[in-house]
């Protein structure tokens, strides 16, 4: 492989990336600090459209380009769901610039494959192909992160908030206690509850729209413990320690079973993935050598079909190693 297509390819991609920043992003004004604070104290009052409200008034801050288009979207099934997955994962882009990213992301994989597999159109799509779900991946990681942190996070605030609740404390102020004690990423969310239940919003929908934000199974609990005592009431404090206790005991468990099988997890990735890495690596070497097994001819499928059956049981292997190693608890 010749040195010199692999800095051009380099150059490209880090050329579009740079592009994408400043394209998406826009001309930045004065006031989008102010902006920002306004945009999370108003957000979520719409329950089927999370981050709608915000992305609305982010838009001082972007270019007149990318608010064109969200106008186009708004409101649209599609463009709900993007929305969401960006409020789980934290991230303060709209939809447009999400949707620019992708096809930055598809041009630069497939241009990088290009260069480094010297013109070859099959694998050049498959470049596009992996460029399309790579911003996919990096959201995918960001809300699972941001998910475990909320997690550990939730048995120590719960009993924070009974604590307090015992001590004289409304739930509100729990809560704001919570925003201004707790670390990230609880805190951001409990502090996005009390400004909105300060702005009239029902507590029970702000407390819906945090499990909106975050998908967590025991923040569902807490929730659904906390709307049932406004129904028929009771001792607030006691039924959060208790939830609590349940909580961490959980946490503890998972981090436990999580060690026990890191070493079964980590030998799943790397069986499953070491082949497709060296086969890649190898044809961008010496593509002669394996292009004889991946082109063969139209006479001699048997190159493909042992591609196809590798794949598919390298698949199956992976699937089956993860069944094994994930335990619900």
């Amino acid at each position: 492989m010749n040195p010199i297509f692999l800095i051009i390819g380099l150059v490209v991609v880090i050329g579009l990336v740079v592009v994408a920043v400043v394209f998406v992003r826009g001309s930045g004004s004065t006031d989008k600090a102010t902006q920002d604070r306004l945009n999370r104290f108003v957000s979520d009052f719409e329950p089927a459209a999370i981050e709608q409200v915000a992305e609305q008034g982010s838009q001082k801050s972007t270019s007149k380009f990318t608010q064109d288009i969200d106008k186009a979207i708004e409101g649209r099934s599609f463009a709900r769901k993007i929305q969401t997955e960006l409020a789980r994962a934290n991230l303060t882009i709209t939809v447009t610039e999400y949707i620019l990213l992708i096809i930055i992301s598809i041009v630069g994989t497939a241009a990088l494959a290009f260069f480094i597999y010297k013109q070859n159109l099959v694998l050049t799509l498959a470049g596009g192909v992996l460029g399309f779900f790579l911003p996919r991946f990096y959201i995918g990681f960001r809300k699972s992160k941001r998910l475990k942190a909320f997690n550990d996070q939730l048995g120590d605030t719960i009993t924070l908030m009974a604590n307090g609740l015992r001590s004289g404390y409304s739930l509100l102020m729990a809560m704001e206690a919570v925003g201004s004690e707790m670390p990230s990423p609880i805190s951001e969310e409990f502090s996005r509850v009390v400004r909105e239940v300060s702005l009239g919003v029902p507590t029970d929908r702000a407390m819906n729209n945090l499990h909106r934000r975050i998908p967590s199974d025991d923040l569902e609990l807490m929730i659904t413990a906390i709307n049932i005592n406004h129904e028929v009431g009771g001792n607030l404090s006691e039924i959060l320690e208790i939830i609590g206790g349940v909580i961490r005991e959980r946490v503890r468990i998972q981090g436990e079973i999580k060690t026990l099988t890191a070493q079964g997890m980590m030998s799943g990735y790397v069986i499953s993935f070491l082949p497709i890495v060296l086969g890649l690596l190898l044809f961008a070497m010496n593509q002669e050598y394996l292009g004889r097994m991946i082109f063969p001819g139209e006479t001699q499928p048997c190159g493909w079909i042992m591609v196809g059956v590798g794949l598919i049981m390298i698949g199956l292997g992976f699937a089956a190693i993860m069944k094994v190693v994930k335990i619900e608890v």
